[in-house]
């Protein structure tokens, strides 16, 4: 897979993307109305060119038929010397290709270059990449509740590994 820096008139496919990933990603964890209702809260043009002017930098990935098939997004110093994964979806028929840990691999490059002392990231308590994260080296630092907005929080744990050998 090729993995390429988003240009910010890409985010359409980001936004692309997440409809076809969520649905299947979240379908048994979340409600449809609130899959629906945070696809349109955080997944629109506005709200990404936000986050890009906050400092997160996004990765497409593009199959061998060019094909954009996955997406990753980070920010370097979310915390005092810590990146943070905010995004990694792959779209379902791609899980288990390697594209997971390439993104990560990207990531923990970009990390090492900023002298980052951790990766952490946030994950829904109930979400089967769990396991993908903890075959990485990721381990559960704490549980963390987050209120959205129209009576929906997300309910993750967070996830952390050491840089620092």
């Amino acid at each position: 897979m090729k993995l390429t820096a988003l240009k910010i008139e890409q985010l359409p496919i980001v936004i692309d993307l997440t409809k076809k990933i969520w649905p299947v990603a979240y379908g048994e964890i979340l409600s449809k109305a609130q899959l629906d209702y945070m696809i349109d809260k955080f997944y629109n043009e506005p709200a990404l060119c936000e986050l890009m002017q906050k400092g997160h930098i996004f990765y497409l990935a593009l199959d061998d038929n060019d094909n954009y098939v996955g997406f990753v997004s980070y920010e370097i110093n979310s915390e005092p010397n810590k990146t943070k994964i905010h995004k990694i979806y792959v779209l379902p028929e791609t899980q288990g290709t390697g594209l997971g840990r390439q993104f990560f691999e990207l990531v923990k490059e970009k990390a090492i270059e900023n002298n980052q002392n951790a990766i952490f990231l946030n994950v829904n308590k109930y979400n089967n990449a769990i396991h993908f994260y903890n075959k990485l080296g990721f381990t559960k630092v704490k549980d963390e509740v987050i209120d959205i907005g129209n009576g929906y929080v997300m309910d993750d744990y967070v996830m952390e590994i050491d840089m620092v050998q």
